[in-house]
């Protein structure tokens, strides 16, 4: 494979080896080269372009690789591969738990949508928390693909840490608001332990703009201890000040920390880089995801090939 196929350096592929299926769809039937059918996807999400068009003579079968992503996708290795990371940086407190969050909308392309999306459960998420194995069965009715201004769309909701690295990863219609997406988002952090002890689930603080702020968040956020930095909008302030004593207290920002916030949309002008989830087009909202899941992992790949370096 020449290097303008190559995307993995010998270090990164070494963090993920070891944590891929080693067994194929029948027993004793060992998977092919797990290395070149992972260089393939990442190209193809890269580069934006058909599966069927995925160079034959340096791939080979472009059915190969999309089964494989796809029996990824479904399975949750993806989501496994990240958890290996994300606990492995853990273990070095190399995490910053100041968690910002938001989301991006991407249009949908014609190839994407040309499968029967029913109305109804338009507004359910795509995610890859353990409790819904297999991925499968979260697969929405709408397939995650919704109508808002910008036409058909999906949207791609980030939780990253504080260096802006995702540690959750959820796809929803283009029209459901954000505040409906947090549960899921923050229910989707799970950060394994290297030794024993509880897999960490919760931030210190989650940083988001006022289009999460509502009682019910803050008070969903009071009940698990965090800390909530989320500025207050307008209109409620408003309907504060109107009621006067009976509105209750302003509320309070750190101004400070939410400055940091800007992370999460540093995480999705990297996302955005690969074409292939700048705009969607595949037809399968869990597939989709799975590719964004994919350029988390490179991310933090990335992050602690760094981090050995610079030891």
């Amino acid at each position: 494979m020449s290097s303008r196929h190559q995307y993995l350096s010998d270090q990164q592929w070494e963090q993920i080896r070891q944590h891929l299926p080693q067994a194929g769809g029948r027993p004793g039937r060992p998977f092919a080269d797990h290395r070149r059918i992972i260089e393939e996807i990442i190209y193809r999400y890269r580069i934006g372009i058909p599966w069927r068009d995925l160079p034959r003579e340096v791939f080979g079968s472009w059915q190969t690789v999309w089964k494989r992503h796809r029996r990824w996708a479904a399975d949750g290795t993806w989501d496994t591969v990240l958890a290996h990371l994300t606990a492995q940086a853990d273990s070095i407190n190399g995490i910053d738990w100041t968690v910002s969050v938001d989301s991006t909308i991407n249009r949908a392309h014609q190839h994407a949508t040309n499968t029967a999306r029913p109305e109804k459960d338009t507004g359910a998420a795509t995610r890859g928390s353990e409790s819904e194995a297999p991925a499968t069965r979260d697969e929405p009715s709408g397939h995650a693909i919704g109508r808002s201004r910008g036409g058909l769309t999906t949207k791609i909701h980030h939780a990253v840490d504080g260096n802006g690295r995702p540690l959750a990863v959820v796809v929803t219609p283009g029209q459901v608001h954000d505040a409906q997406a947090l549960p899921l988002l923050l229910g989707d952090i799970r950060v394994p332990r290297v030794g024993p002890g509880r897999p960490r689930t919760a931030p210190d603080a989650p940083l988001a703009d006022k289009a999460y702020f509502s009682k019910r968040i803050r008070e969903d956020l009071a009940v698990r201890g965090i800390r909530t930095v989320i500025p207050e909008r307008a209109d409620q302030q408003a309907n504060r000040k109107r009621k006067g004593r009976g509105g209750g207290r302003p509320r309070t920002l750190d101004t400070e920390i939410y400055k940091r916030r800007n992370v999460v949309e540093r995480s999705f002008s990297l996302l955005k880089q690969w074409r292939g989830l700048a705009t969607r087009y595949d037809k399968l909202a869990v597939v989709y995801r799975s590719a964004a899941v994919l350029a988390a992992i490179i991310a933090w790949l990335r992050s602690l090939e760094r981090v050995s370096f610079g030891s």
